[in-house]
């Protein structure tokens, strides 16, 4: 399966292989970020990545099969991301996928990205349904039941920002270079997690949903309070941030897996997906969390939390095995969610998941 990815500022291919009991291999993974090109705007401008995209896909395409030693009707299938994402870049990308699968007569994948945070541990190995998902992806902070390909139940969201966008925005505001979220966690590991004290938004509340408005205003207060900024204080202030995230997000996944727990059973596991869950004092929490509730934690590595062309080619290759393909008229999307069409499956049909 050749899969592409051009949701946003990384324009991907890769090719990967799913064998007939499931598990899964790379055999390429191409990734190309555009972070010189936005840096100067201090944050991702959608029209530039777009060209970007057009310029780059061909080559990283080439790339991808050249490195897995694949042409292309050796194929079974071309996945492209559908959305959501920068209506631009979703245009490049799943057009040229139409293009390829229309060419070579090949069943064409338009795959949600979303599903791909979702599936990808499947590729690393072994994890049965279902599982509980911690997706923190660009604009998405969502806690999912993952009940089965294409089945999914939000048991949380976001009612604001999303984790994401709240480390970009605060690093914006500190004035700290894009992309924000990495030069935050950078600098808080020198900083007094103590120094200021800032809200843990939603804490307590028996609603697994997360909130990062306040909390993003609270920095800002506290950074006009003290303007001009000396070194140290920006450095209090993200370490002071990065804490107040850290346990809210622990407390909101408690929640969020009791809610689990109470519904579907024990979960398999619990899955930290996207760019956000490469922070590594997250990832501490999210041990922490999976602990306490006695189920393993699985994080991809970093190359396959942010992303990528290898986890659309899975979720496609994922898709197929089901006869699940899509049509040359399948149209990009801007928005996307997850669990639109989710259907809870038979083994789960009694239980108050039902919606």
């Amino acid at each position: 399966m050749l899969g592409i990815e051009t949701t946003c500022d990384e324009t991907a291919a890769a090719v990967v292989e799913r064998a007939p009991d499931g598990t899964g291999r790379i055999l390429s993974n191409v990734v190309r970020s555009q972070i010189a090109e936005h840096a100067p705007y201090g944050g991702v401008v959608p029209e530039i990545a777009a060209r970007a995209h057009v310029e780059l896909l061909d080559g990283i395409i080439a790339t991808a099969m050249k490195d897995a030693a694949m042409s292309f009707d050796k194929l079974d299938g071309i996945a492209a991301a559908a959305g959501p994402g920068l209506i631009g870049g979703v245009i490049v990308g799943l057009t040229t996928a139409k293009a390829i699968a229309l060419v070579h007569d090949t069943p064409l994948i338009a795959v949600n990205h979303l599903e791909a945070h979702a599936l990808t541990p499947r590729l690393l190995g072994p994890l049965d349904f279902p599982y509980c998902l911690f997706l923190a992806s660009g604009g998405h902070t969502q806690i999912v039941a993952v009940l089965g390909v294409g089945n999914y139940v939000r048991l949380g969201t976001t009612v604001d920002d999303a984790v994401g966008e709240a480390f970009d925005k605060v690093a914006k505001m500190l004035g700290l270079p894009y992309p924000g979220g990495p030069q935050v966690e950078s600098l808080a590991a020198s900083g007094d997690p103590t120094r200021f004290a800032l809200p843990r938004p939603m804490m307590g509340r028996k609603d697994a949903n997360f909130s990062l408005s306040g909390l993003k205003t609270a920095v800002r207060n506290e950074a006009d309070r003290l303007a001009p900024l000396g070194a140290q204080d920006t450095l209090d202030l993200c370490a002071s941030f990065q804490a107040a995230v850290t346990e809210s997000i622990a407390d909101r996944l408690d929640v969020g897996l009791t809610l689990f727990a109470e519904r579907f059973g024990k979960p398999r596991a619990l899955v930290a997906a996207g760019g956000v869950a490469a922070n590594q004092a997250i990832r501490a929490a999210l041990q922490g969390v999976a602990s306490r509730a006695g189920t393993p934690l699985i994080v991809p590595p970093p190359a396959l939390c942010t992303d990528n062309g290898a986890m659309i080619a899975w979720t496609g290759a994922e898709r197929l095995a089901l006869g699940l393909v899509d049509g040359l008229d399948s149209a990009p999307r801007a928005r996307w969610r997850l669990d639109a069409d989710a259907v809870v499956p038979a083994q789960f049909a009694n239980t108050k998941a039902q919606h």
